[in-house]
């Protein structure tokens, strides 16, 4: 039985999807305060930012994986305009609805697509832009993941990964003690559920670093690639470029 990691938990390739989809079943209705909690509100700014650094433009066409409640979609949509495509995808269910339904709300209509990343049902060479946000590190396959959104971006594109990261090290044990200490207790206030947040802070130590991701991407065919460090490196935006068919 090949094994993979789900937080520090050893659990088989199997069953880590059906463990990924009960966390966020859990956190689905309190995802935004659950990332404000394990960000101190700073995954807005991060986000903003992700945008800024997108450069999205009238007429593109967006694939936002992994996205959750919408919000990276719904700012996408605004710059791609009527005459571009934004599509948003999740491969969890619930989050996908929660998305939806904030989308409707605000009177943004987008597709909504429940796939996986690791076998995306698009085209090659269809979008200018491919973003992922706090959510490479839940895949099982994160190499498979990474040469599916090199395939379907167009010679030239871009893919941006948000995601948190390795912190600097003179905070590192702050973080640390935050994130086991004072987060799961947080998360049982709040939801009524400390062992989805623990998984999700082990999760993030389990997750590649800064300069390994990198290393990942340039693997996955991304002929350039470069990171930004955000709030010293609690969080990092990885952008690979695809440079060639």
């Amino acid at each position: 039985m090949t094994g993979t990691h789900f937080g520090y938990e050893r659990v088989a390739e199997a069953d880590k999807a059906g463990k990924v989809r009960r966390v966020f079943d859990s956190v689905a209705s309190r995802y935004d305060v659950m990332n404000d909690l394990m960000s101190a509100g700073l995954h807005r700014i991060w986000k903003a930012y992700a945008v800024a650094v997108a450069n999205v433009q009238l007429g593109q066409k967006v694939l936002d994986i992994a996205g959750g409640t919408g919000d990276l979609a719904m700012a996408f949509a605004k710059l791609a305009g009527n005459r571009g495509q934004v599509v948003h995808t999740d491969i969890n269910e619930a989050m996908l609805s929660e998305g939806r339904r904030r989308l409707a709300d605000q009177g943004v209509i987008l597709p909504t697509i429940i796939c996986d990343a690791e076998r995306l049902p698009f085209p090659d060479a269809y979008f200018d832009v491919v973003t992922v946000a706090f959510g490479l590190r839940n895949m099982t396959h994160k190499d498979v993941a990474i040469s599916e959104m090199h395939r379907v971006l167009r010679p030239g594109g871009k893919l941006l990964v948000l995601e948190f990261s390795r912190v600097a090290p003179p905070l590192t044990k702050a973080y640390d003690w935050y994130s086991f200490n004072v987060l799961p207790r947080i998360g049982q206030m709040v939801a009524g559920d400390s062992r989805s947040y623990r998984y999700l802070a082990e999760s993030i130590r389990m997750h590649p670093g800064q300069e390994e991701l990198k290393g990942m991407l340039r693997k996955g065919g991304f002929g350039h690639v470069d990171y930004h460090n955000l709030s010293a490196g609690i969080a990092a935006l990885h952008v690979g470029i695809r440079t060639s068919l």
